[in-house]
Parts: C-alpha cells; sequence; structure tokens
C-alpha cells in the first residue's frame, strides 16, 4: 500500500516540496512543467486541481503523463501534454502562475541554446509568476570539472551537461528584472555532481 505521502505528492523533487510546504505557490492556478519526464513533479498539481499543463521532447514521457492525468485529473484536455521542446513554446505570453524546469536546462547544447530555453520559459510567466529551476552547476565543484566548450563540461561522475555558476545565475536575475524568492541552494552530491535551486519570481 502507497503512504499517503507517495499517495498525494509522488516521487517530487524535494525542493520543489519545500516550496509546496512554504505554500509559495497557493495562489497559483495554471501550471506548466517544461521537461516533464514521467510527471514525478505533477502529481501534486494534478491531485489539487490546478490548470496543469506538460511538454517533453520524449513523445514516450509525455504519453506517461497523459496516462497519469487521466488517472488523476480526466477533466483536464489531454492537449495540455505535448511535445516539444522548451525553446519552442506555442503558449501565448504570460500564459503560466509557475513554470517548473527541474533538471532540464543543463542539457542546453551551447550558451546561446541555454539562453533561448530560459528566455522562452520566462516570457510564457505571467508578472508575479514563480519559476522553479533546478539544474547543474559547478557550484562546490569548480576545480573537478573539465570544460569541453560552449558552456558545458565532463563532469566527476562521467555525465556532460551544460553547468551555470552563482554569478551567473544572479547576472540572469538581475537581467530578468526578477527577485530571487529563495536564497540560491546547491547539493553537492559526493563531489560527482552539484545541483542548484534558483527560485524566481518574476516582477
Amino acid at each position: 500500500m502507497k503512504s499517503a505521502l507517495l499517495e498525494n505528492f509522488g516521487y517530487i523533487d524535494i525542493y520543489l516540496f519545500d516550496q509546496l510546504l512554504k505554500g509559495t505557490y497557493d495562489d497559483c492556478r495554471k501550471v506548466l512543467d517544461a521537461g516533464c519526464g514521467s510527471g514525478r513533479n505533477l502529481v501534486y498539481f494534478l491531485r489539487n486541481g490546478y490548470e496543469v499543463y506538460a511538454i517533453d521532447p520524449n513523445a514516450g514521457a509525455v504519453e506517461v503523463v497523459k496516462l497519469l492525468a487521466k488517472s488523476i485529473a480526466p477533466a483536464i484536455p489531454q492537449t495540455n501534454f505535448m511535445v516539444t521542446n522548451a525553446e519552442n513554446l506555442s503558449f501565448a505570453d504570460q500564459y503560466f502562475d509557475l513554470v517548473i524546469s527541474s533538471a532540464v536546462l543543463h542539457f542546453a547544447d551551447s550558451e546561446a541554446h541555454f539562453d533561448r530555453m530560459l528566455q522562452a520559459l520566462w516570457r510564457v510567466l505571467k508578472p508575479g509568476g514563480y519559476l522553479f529551476a533546478r539544474l547543474a552547476s559547478d557550484i562546490g565543484i569548480e576545480s573537478l570539472v573539465l570544460p569541453i566548450g560552449k558552456g558545458r563540461y565532463l563532469l566527476p561522475d562521467g555525465s556532460e551537461r551544460f553547468l551555470v555558476n552563482e554569478q551567473m545565475l544572479l547576472n540572469y536575475t538581475s537581467s530578468l528584472k526578477a527577485k530571487l524568492h529563495e536564497p540560491i541552494k546547491t547539493t553537492n552530491v559526493q563531489n560527482l555532481r552539484s545541483m542548484t535551486t534558483w527560485c524566481l519570481q518574476k516582477l
């Protein structure tokens, strides 16, 4: 039997769960998970009456999310779940109250690609809305990563990722005219990789 927590929240990102516990997104209604994967971050929103949308370049992942939504929130149109990339969003400007980007932006293939993805996510966010982003960084492992060009690095765990650093995130926060509603937080996984949580509010 599933525990009540698992039933209500699924295998949610722990830092997204933290924001839900704090009530940050209580007044958000329209939610986009940009890079939804199998929908691990959507269970709570589907169960609690949010207007949920999700995109992913993997068609199989989107099918899994459609089935998840059908089982939890059948009133949500299946057309809300689409196969597309983060930089190619077809939604209107300022459409969402919350945009989730968990473990997506570090798949950028260059600085320009990262910027296109981020600007697209920001475009569809309403003033006052929130961007929750979790992405790989070099914070705390600066001397352990090997640059391979265009902002990408070889990590000690053997993966290749586009990496940000704290100053880059602060510069983007300023240029987007955003507010950090949480300090930038980084988890160092035994010096193999670092994952940073970047929580913005659109002013």
